[in-house]
């Protein structure tokens, strides 16, 4: 490939499945439309979306490829349909955009999500390894669910389009893929503030095995002593007594909520 060693550095399996492809572009209308890709690699994925009549932003780590993608769409950046950007996605800014389409490097996965989040978009078509996309589905208040359930279930819905083998990748990885569509949402109950729900949200999980009560102990240097002494006089036993993947998203919001109002 033009001399480029297809490795596996920061997660990256090139696509080079082309009923995968066109299955991805497929999944959400990308005509006229600006399309951040991240990791778009060789350029296989980036055809199907400037075929597809989309204006794409392109954000890719690797200078080599930074190099191959400006050669072999050097039309294209002239007539100002892809913009090439040389960066750790999830770090470098995001120019603004209406869908995310990416076969995103596994490395990345967990960040680029987060930041999607608070980030305006329409809709994103995202691969990911397919155990971290069951995580992301995983149901709220149950065993499987974690952080990343809970943060995406409350911003938005996640919706599974396909699994892939490793052989539709170069070099394959040892695990199936799938692909999901991502599309933003107002929260199912009120949130006063995102900011402490995510806040709330990750003190939580970052002690998973302890229960509701004593997490919120733990998190004294997060959210305050005072408010977690009046959290635990006001919250319920049955959730105090709970571990954070049995609550539901009103117990997420109604904590959160508590924090917002004793702050205040």
């Amino acid at each position: 490939m033009g001399g480029i060693y297809l490795g596996v550095r920061h997660g990256q399996h090139f696509l080079n499945d082309s009923d995968a492809v066109s299955r991805i572009v497929e999944a959400w209308p990308l005509e006229g439309r600006r399309v951040l890709e991240i990791g778009p690699g060789l350029g296989v994925l980036t055809t199907a979306l400037l075929d597809a009549g989309a204006l794409v932003e392109a954000i890719e780590f690797d200078h080599r490829l930074i190099d191959h993608l400006s050669g072999r769409f050097s039309r294209e950046i002239s007539e100002e349909r892809l913009v090439l950007h040389q960066g750790d996605a999830a770090r470098h800014p995001w120019p603004p955009f209406q869908v995310m389409v990416s076969n995103l490097p596994y490395s990345i996965s967990s960040p680029v999500v987060f930041r999607l989040l608070d980030t305006p978009y329409e809709a994103a078509v995202l691969m990911f390894q397919r155990e971290f996309a069951e995580r992301m589905r995983a149901y709220v208040g149950t065993p499987d669910c974690g952080r990343l359930s809970v943060m995406v279930q409350t911003f938005a819905r996640v919706e599974a389009c396909f699994v892939l083998p490793p052989s539709s990748f170069s070099p394959p990885p040892e695990v199936d893929s799938m692909v999901v569509r991502i599309t933003p949402r107002d929260p199912l109950f009120p949130i006063e503030d995102r900011e402490v729900y995510g806040q709330v949200v990750r003190a939580l999980f970052s002690q998973r095995r302890k229960t509701v009560r004593n997490g919120l102990k733990g998190a004294s240097g997060v959210l305050g002593a005072s408010v977690v002494c009046h959290l635990l006089d006001a919250l319920p036993d049955e959730v105090l007594s709970s571990r954070p993947e049995a609550l539901y998203l009103e117990d997420y919001a109604t904590i959160t909520n508590l924090v917002s109002a004793i702050s205040g």
